[in-house]
């Protein structure tokens, strides 16, 4: 039996209860063809264009669980699509100075004319190599070495350049300050305008956003991109003339995109009391991880509920609201003889809590009610201070 043999008929296995058989297929490569069945059933998910095609090679598990899915890929690549300005033209040249497993590269790469990709490692650049090829990306050039180096030698190649810091230390833990990812941006950020037209660059979006712009002094555009209300990162748009401009706040989950501007402004008192309100919105992640909800009062006349609540109300149903919309059922204090009489029936909940003095588990265990169901309560305190229980049901 051959390697491809091996794989395709245990493709759909548990990966460890095949490793027990490796004792039967002394001519296999064990390690080499698990990896290929763990990186194919997570492709199926996260790469699914990529699951389809046959031949393609998958890294270890640690480059399959850290390389971008392919939503997060498409969306990069539509943001390079974004920055020919309608032209139809493709661009010049991309240079990824931070290759990997090539998943980014490969989405991007489709809007140039000429692509780079660079990687230290060279079983990943084989791997790119050879993936590349299936893909059909003939216009891409494969190079094993060092990003920084490469920049180093660029001689006046206005480029757009991606870079993808790694985010761990010598010893395999996270990192989140900007300045301890490798390579060091900030240390590179003018060479980086230099020597590109446009900069992109992938960070943690458990990153301060407001330090790395600050850090960065050349962002004109910060996107944090959630996939089914789950922040997956943060992506910070540099270029030369950067200070003319404002930054430009992108907020995506899924097909959703708010865009907004980083201008001050005041959060509204609130218009209408709490009592009286019928539609509950809470924002989608990637509004929470930016902050905008001065712009998100304002672009939907809704009102926010209390001063760090970051839950909005309205008398009116807003269809396009970027986030979860609510049917408001009753509010009660925190009165647990009001309560009682509210929650009559409830024994099931989905219980969130926003600026609240107990945590959902304390809450749920007060109030005696189970997990699930379609009802939700949100807990949180309001402009006057006092705590609420917002009893909702979700709009269809």
């Amino acid at each position: 039996m051959t390697v491809s043999e091996f794989i395709n008929l245990h493709k759909s296995e548990d990966v460890r209860q095949l490793a027990f058989l490796a004792a039967k297929f002394p001519d296999i490569d064990m390690p080499w063809a698990l990896d290929q069945i763990r990186g194919w059933q997570i492709a199926r998910s996260k790469l699914p264009s990529w699951a389809e095609i046959e031949g393609m090679i998958y890294p270890p598990h640690i480059s399959m669980e850290q390389c971008s899915s392919e939503f997060t890929a498409m969306y990069k690549a539509s943001v390079c699509e974004r920055l020919q300005n309608g032209s139809g033209d493709r661009m010049p040249l991309l240079i990824d100075l931070t290759g990997g497993f090539g998943v980014d590269f490969s989405f991007m790469c489709r809007n140039f004319e000429k692509a780079v990709y660079v990687e230290r490692q060279q079983h990943l650049c084989d791997i790119a190599k050879h993936n590349l090829d299936l893909l059909g990306m003939h216009h891409a050039d494969v190079k094993c070495g060092d990003g920084v180096d490469y920049l180093h030698s660029m001689k006046g190649k206005k480029a757009v350049i991606y870079v993808d810091p790694a985010r761990r230390d010598i010893n395999g833990a996270k990192t989140y300050a900007i300045e301890d990812c490798t390579p060091d941006v900030v240390e590179l950020c003018d060479e980086l305008v230099e020597k590109a037209s446009v900069v992109i660059i992938k960070l943690s979006p458990m990153l301060d956003w407001h330090a790395a712009v600050e850090k960065l002094k050349y962002v004109t555009e910060v996107h944090v991109v959630s996939v089914d209300n789950e922040c997956k990162e943060l992506l910070l748009i540099m270029c030369k003339d950067a200070q003319q401009h404002s930054v430009k706040l992108f907020c995506v989950n899924n097909e959703d995109v708010f865009i907004t501007t980083q201008e001050p402004s005041n959060v509204a008192v609130l218009p209408i009391s709490i009592d009286e309100a019928k539609c509950l919105y809470e924002p989608n992640a990637s509004i929470m991880k930016i902050g905008c909800f001065n712009q998100i009062v304002s672009r939907y006349n809704v009102s926010s509920i209390g001063k760090n609540s970051h839950l909005f109300i309205s008398n009116d149903k807003i269809d396009d609201f970027p986030g979860r919309r609510f049917h408001i059922m009753s509010i009660s204090s925190f009165n647990k003889k009001e309560l009682k009489q509210k929650l009559k029936g409830v024994e099931q909940a989905n219980i969130t809590v926003r600026n609240f003095p107990l945590s959902t588990d304390q809450l749920r265990k007060r109030l005696k009610i189970k997990d699930g169901g379609d009802i939700y309560i949100f807990a949180t305190t309001a402009w006057n201070e006092q705590h609420a229980l917002i009893i909702c049901k979700k709009m269809m």
